[in-house]
Order: C-alpha cells, then structure tokens, then sequence
C-alpha cells in the first residue's frame, strides 16, 4: 500500500531551545506566550532580529526553575515568531506558529541560551479507507463538543469542517481540547497518523462523556434550584462529577462513614430505616446549613446505642451470696430477698419481676448494694441520680425542634454503659419534683413497668428503645414523697439504720481499712482500738449511717499521717483516753436524764428520714381562760394529738385531783424544741398526754424512759409505724426503757436482738398503763366500756325555731 511522506528528512541542523512550562505547541498552530526568564529573552530577541526559528520543547516537571538538557523533552515543535511585544517589566509576550516537529539529537550549549543539534520527525500518513472513516468520525465528534461548548465561536466548527489534512486535523483539535501535557506530548511525539488519531479520538470521546455528563448534571440540578442559588448549584454539580468519576468529597467520606456506623450497629428494622432516612438527608443537605449538624448529631446517637450489644448474665448463686457478704455486713433479710430474686431469674433464664427500692436513711449502703448485684451477675453498672429534677424531658429527653436538644438521662445512661441490660440504679427517686414543665415520677412510670418499658420512647430518638433486660434498682429516703403509682411499680425493700455493734463492725471490717488506704497509712503505723471506735460512734457522731463515721475516721488518719510526715518513728494508737487529741471535744452527750429532770417533761420518739431520733416535750399552766398554745413548727395532725391529750384529762380531772374550774382559769402551753424543724404525726399523742400528766401531778417522768403511740379521747393507745427506726434512735440516745402500742408487738421481731437484749419493753394499750409507767403510780383509771355504756355528753336539743 502506498506510503505517503508529507514531510522528508533534512540534515541535521542547530536550533536554539525554548522550554515551555506547560504548554505543547503542533505544527500549524499558533500559541501566545509569555517569555520572563532572560535566557528565553536573548533567544526570542536574537531569533526575531536574525528571522531564525526556534525549537519549543516542554518541560518534564513543570516545577523546575533553572532547566537544563535533563529537564526538557526530547521531542518538540519548530517555530517561528510572528509577534512580539516588550512590556515595561522587561518580560516578552509573542505568538509563535508551529512549523514542524523536531527530535534534539544532541545539546551543544547552555549560554546565552540552550542551543542543540536538531532533527526533523516527519508524519508517517498511510491513506486508506480507515484513515478516512477515523478523519470523519473525530470531525463528528469534536463539532459535537463544540455544540455543548456555548463559548466556543462558530468559526471552529466551520474550520474542522474545511480541513482535508488528517494530520493538521488532528494538531487542530489536540490544539484547542482541554488534554494534559502528558496526552499532548505523547500526541505529539506520535508520527503514524492514523495511530495519533486513534489516541485522539479516545481522548475526545471521554472528555465529550464528561462534557455530556456535566450537561445533563446542569439540567437536572438546574430543575431543581432558584436562580439565586447559585452558590448551591456549583457545590451539587461539584458532587455530581466527583460522584461519577469515583472521588469522595469530606462530605461524602462522612456519609459512608455514618453508613458503615449504621450496619456495624445491628438496629432493629424501624430503626435502621429511620437512620437511612436520615442519612440520606444528611448526604442533601450542605455542610453549612445549621440543620446539617442537627441531623448529623441525631444519627450520632442512633449509632451509640446499644440496640442489640448486651453482656451474658452469670448468676451463681454462691458467688452472689459472697460478694454480698464481702461488700455489706449483716442486713440479712435484704440479702435473702436478692438471692431469691437471682435464683428466680436463674431458673426462667431472664430476670423479670418487679422493681426493686432500697428505703432507708442516708449512709446505710443503699446505693452499693446495687453495685454488688451488678458485680454478682457480671452486668454493667450505672447510677442515674434524679433526685431534685424537675423537668419531664431530663427522663424523657427533648424533641428535636429545640436548640440543643439531647435525649432524657435513662438514653444517655444506655449509651454510657454500652449494653442494653445493664444494672441501672435511680437514686434519690423521692426528691423528684414537679413544676409547669411536668411530672418526671409521671415519665417514670413508663420506664419502670416492665409491662411497658420494652417500647420506651425517647422524645428526642422518637423510636421504640427496649428497657425489658435492664435490671432497675430504686434508692429512697423517705416513702411520703413517692406518687402512689409509682410506689405500686416498686418493690419495697426497707434499710433500717445500724445499732452500736453494727456500726463496730462495719468499721473494723470496711471503714478502717479503706481510710487507712486513702490516707496512705500502713497498720503498724495506726491503730484504732474498739474502744476508740465505739467512743467515736456515740460521741462523735449520732446518725442511722455511717457515713459520719468514716470521716471522722478519716479526720483521726490523717492527724496521724501529718504526725508521721513530722516523725518518721512516729506510731499511733488511738485509744479513749487518747481520742480527743485527734478529735477534739465530744459533740453529742446523754442529755435525756438532764432534759426531764423537771416536772412536765417527757421523751418521746420521732422517724425522719435520715433515720429514728428521740424528741423532748414541755408542758406547763399558767392563769388563764382555758386557752391551749402549742409551739415548736407543729403540723396540723401533731396539733390535734395535743388537743386529744388535753381533753383526754380534762375529763378525768377529778382522778388528778384538780378543782373543776381548774381548766377554765388556766392556759396550757405545750412545747417541742427543735423549733426550726417541722414535725408532724399522731404518735407524739401518749408523749404529750404525760406531759401534761407529769406538770399537773408535779412527778416527774422516769428519764430512761421513752414512749410512742398514738392517743385517742377514750384514752385508748393506737399503732404506729417506724418502731424499729424509733428504737434505734432511742438506743442512740442512751434511752433503755420504751413504752409502745401493744398492737406493734409483732415489730419488735424485726428491732435486732443485741438491742433487744439491752432494753426493757413494755406494751400498753391504754394511757393509765403509760401514766402508771411513766409516773411510777397511778394517777388515772381506765375506764373499759361497754356495750351500753359511753362516754359521750348527750346534748339537748333546741325546739327548732320558726322560719321567718
């Protein structure tokens, strides 16, 4: 097939060289450029002055500042100068037009300018019906460039159209294509024609791909924004592009991170949609929006819940009964009920039943005997403290509407924990409050019914969140503050304070040791007798916990530590004898002897929530009209108490010998001390009744002895609750002798038998018994009643009036 030469070899010459940084120039061509380095400058002066070409030759790294022979490429394009401009900074600006395509054979210069010996690359053309059919399509397709380029002038489209050259075809459209360096230099070094149009017509149909693309994206965005959302638009078709060429923008990278988040997390089905769903606005919204980071924030926390993540129970019922005695001393009949609820839950595999809720004063161990049921079963622990919360949505949460909107503490706790049945402890469930914003005990209904809790919804997740597996363990101090609802929900477990020897032991078992440890103390370095301790517990600190104890505990360590920092020889050994040196004088003393050692004094006993107390009550006459005055922040029950005792011996003031007018002419004044703390409650009815009793007879009450019950006007003594806690307390106070109402014998069982053992107890059921007790003698006589007899006044009856 015949070969046809457009171009034949010519003897090797010497041609000066221009290194172009990016641009390639092709033979009949033209480019602008600009010329700022001085070798480029003598050159383009020397080859305009003296009508030489010049040889134009890119460079291989772009970034190379001073270029030698190694730095530019061997195949470049002959040149000639047609215009030239100087500009005032001493820069050239020109238009070269390519000539033909040369190879640099050899460098023979560096200065003034490169210069080398040269060799003309013709084109190799073989003309066919292939060739044709190429010249035709890259013709087609680059006038179907053109028309997706509104820039371009119609001028080009008519020139392809005219050029029957396939070879200045070809160096016309790698001219003005949008090609890298790289494919213009390989373009350029290929001479077989019909191979270079092969290249360009592949280069030419991926960039008119990316043109097509470019305007189909600028269609479809185009439907769907404003005219003024410019801005947006460019970002989409950014994203669009990025997309089909396989790059990821930050955004995007986010997105299938938060993907990848969403199938590591195993969710339920309607959660896993709901986080598509949100995802997928996430992936349309701009970063810079304000609610991008509202729904980014609410994915974040679909994807830290545990929705299925939980921990194997491992329930051995030994094991949990050690761990039990290892943490807490004695409370036996709230370990029994633990145990019992283990093995329940060990036999149906799955702990089911009610809440439970440890009730008791402050420092009784409450909150770790939660600790050690988690520790028991090998579960998660977490404490969620509710006490003085006051808004619905810290259970709850907040909707996502509000600004800084978070879910309720029980989601947060989930998250905390990492397991979907952890051992979850609500403490101080009695102080939640209730205002305009809601009712959390009301929110907490819901979470503590394990009817219910399996499709708790959190307002902020607004999705089911399954609470059946979590182990709810309540803490209280008092009872009168917890809805009765709620109440019904729990179990009722109650913690009574500790007496003398319990609190001994406690601190010899637990809290010395720990103290000595916090304090960085060995044991030769510090004693503690049990006298000591026991001197500490009735001098030194006077509640149902013992969380006093400890510090004080801790006061005597560290005194001792501050010794041995001073002394290294120095070793303690606290004793009685020795105790206020490292706590100074005694706080509290036995002052009931000394409080009724007068005449209208009696000791009574009260329940707080900080544990059992003993509380004294004055009585005393003066002149008057009968009126009755009671002071010291009584409540309205406790007030009543006092008139019931009042009438109650008004009506027998014969048996106290007492004139009949002996009420009428006189005030009675009943008063409890304390007076900056309230009191309420029927059961200071006897205390107050021998009072009164003790300042009209003038016998004074017996001082080791403390009394509770309930009185009414026939003088009958009624039941009381909180005996063990009074007792308690009493004991505290050195009280030895208790009067109660007979119908609480069945309590005493529960008071412990080290304090049974060291006081006297005596039932009554009427207040002669407690007078006769109290007094030493009897003073009043009761009177049983009988089916016809009473003791009621009658009243006669006024003959009606006449309406008017």
């Amino acid at each position: 097939m015949p070969v046809k030469k457009t171009r034949t070899i010519v003897p090797a010459g010497t041609i000066g060289i221009l290194p172009l940084q990016e641009a390639v120039l092709f033979p009949n061509t033209v480019i602008p450029l600009a010329v700022v380095k001085k070798p480029g400058i003598a050159l383009v002066e020397e080859a305009l002055r003296e009508g030489k070409p010049i040889g134009l030759t890119v460079l291989k790294d772009r970034e190379t500042e001073n270029p030698g022979p190694d730095d530019i490429q061997r195949v470049g394009t002959i040149g000639v100068i047609q215009k030239m401009l100087k500009v005032p900074d001493g820069t050239i600006r020109c238009i070269v037009a390519g000539q033909s395509v040369f190879h640099i054979e050899q460098f023979l210069q560096r200065e003034p300018y490169m210069t080398a010996a040269y060799t003309e690359l013709p084109d190799v053309t073989v003309e066919n019906e292939e060739l044709v059919a190429m010249q035709r399509n890259l013709g087609l397709l680059f006038q179907k460039l053109l028309s997706y380029l509104p820039q371009a002038p119609r001028e080009m489209e008519m020139e392809v159209q005219n050029i029957t050259d396939p070879n200045v075809l070809t160096y016309f459209v790698a001219s003005t294509m949008r090609l890298e360096t790289a494919d213009r230099q390989a373009l350029l070094e290929e001479r077989n024609t019909a191979k270079r149009m092969r290249k360009l017509t592949l280069l030419l149909t991926k960039e008119l791909e990316v043109v097509e693309l470019g305007h189909k994206i600028q269609s479809d965005i185009q439907r769907e924004m404003e005219k003024n959302q410019r801005e947006f638009y460019l970002r989409q078709q950014l994203r669009a592009i990025q997309d089909e060429l396989g790059e990821v923008d930050p955004q995007q990278a986010e997105t299938n991170e938060l993907r990848q988040k969403i199938d590591e997390a195993k969710m339920p089905e309607d959660v896993k949609k709901a986080a598509d769903r949100e995802l997928d606005r996430l992936s349309k919204v701009p970063q810079a929006s304000p609610e991008y980071s509202v729904i980014r924030t609410y994915i974040d926390w679909l994807v830290q819940v545990p929705w299925n993540a939980q921990t194997t129970d491992d329930i051995d019922i030994r094991r949990a009964r050690e761990i039990l005695d290892e943490d807490h001393y004695d409370l036996e009949k709230i370990k029994d009920r633990i145990i019992e609820y283990l093995a329940v839950g060990k036999l149906k595999n799955r702990l089911t039943g009610p809440i439970l809720c440890f009730v008791g004063p402050p420092g009784v161990g409450k909150t770790s005997l939660g600790q050690s049921i988690a520790r028991a079963m090998g579960r998660k622990f977490v404490r969620v403290s509710v006490g003085g919360v006051r808004d619905e949505a810290e259970i709850r949460g907040h909707r996502r509407t509000y600004i800084g909107a978070m879910p309720g503490t029980i989601i947060r706790a989930m998250r905390d924990t990492g397991t979907k049945n952890p051992v979850m402890m609500i403490d101080e469930i009695d102080k939640v409050g209730s205002d305009y914003r809601g009712d959390p005990q009301s929110a907490l209904l819901e979470v503590l019914d394990p009817e219910q809790n399996s499709t708790f919804r959190d307002h902020y997740l607004d999705l089911p969140f399954d609470l059946s597996q979590v182990l709810f363990v309540c803490t209280a101090n008092s009872l009168d503050t917890i809805s009765p609802p709620l109440r019904d929900r729990m179990e009722i477990i109650q913690l009574s304070g500790y007496t003398e020897l319990e609190k001994l032991q406690i601190a010899k078992r637990y809290l010395v040791k720990k103290q000595r440890l916090a304090n960085g103390l060995k044991e030769t370095q510090s004693q503690i007798s049990d006298g000591a301790l026991r001197s500490i517990i009735n001098d030194y600190t006077r509640e149902a916990g013992v969380r006093n104890l400890e510090r004080e505990i801790g006061t005597v360590f560290r005194k001792i530590a501050r010794k041995i920092v001073e002394n290294a020889r120095y070793k303690a050994r606290v004793k009685p004898e020795n105790l206020a040196d490292f706590l100074s004088k005694p706080r509290f003393f036995n002052e009931a002897k000394k409080r009724v050692a007068s005449v209208g004094v009696s000791t009574g006993m009260v329940w707080t929530s900080v544990g059992g107390d003993i509380v004294f009550i004055e009585a005393t006459a003066m002149p008057g009209t009968g009126k009755l005055v009671l002071t010291g922040q009584l409540g309205d029950v406790m007030k009543e108490s006092g008139q019931a005792a009042v009438s109650f011996l008004r009506s027998r003031s014969s048996e106290l010998g007492l004139a009949d007018d002996y009420f009428a002419k006189h005030d009675i004044h009943i008063h409890v001390p304390a007076g900056a703390t309230p009191k309420d409650g029927p059961s200071a009815g006897i205390t107050m009744a021998t009072a009164i009793a003790s300042m009209l007879t003038g016998i004074k009450v017996d001082p080791n002895l403390a009394m509770t019950g309930e009185i009414t006007l026939t003088g009958q003594v009624l039941p009381i609750g909180g005996l063990k806690e009074k007792v308690l307390g009493a004991k505290r106070a050195g009280i030895t002798k208790i009067l109660f109402p007979k119908r609480n014998e069945m309590d005493i069982d529960d008071i412990p038998k080290e304090v049974r053992d060291t006081m006297t107890f005596i039932p009554v059921e009427e207040i002669s018994e407690v007078l006769q007790h109290a007094l030493g003698k009897r003073v009043v006589t009761p009177v049983p009643l009988s089916s016809g007899a009473t003791n009621v006044v009658p009243i006669r009856r006024r003959p009606s009036a006449r309406r008017r």
